[in-house]
């Protein structure tokens, strides 16, 4: 079974007990951009919420996750 809920992804690895409440939020606010993002209904919706320094702190913050993500493995 695939799994796209980044909440559910990070609760079955028990990676979200290591997470700041800041991660925990921003886990938060990507996942409707995820699901708004594969269904066409909600895309014109998503991309006018997507202004280009929303996307440059969304970029940014993504890839600190990631590292901090990276660095337990």
């Amino acid at each position: 079974m695939k799994i796209h809920t980044l909440s559910r992804l990070a609760s079955k690895t028990g990676i979200d007990n290591e997470m700041s409440e800041d991660q925990l939020d921003f886990i938060d606010t990507l996942e409707p951009l995820n699901i708004e993002a594969r269904y066409p209904s909600y895309k014109e919706r998503l991309l006018k919420s997507l202004t280009p320094d929303y996307c440059i702190t969304l970029i940014n913050s993504t890839k600190e996750l990631h590292s901090w993500i990276k660095s337990k493995l």
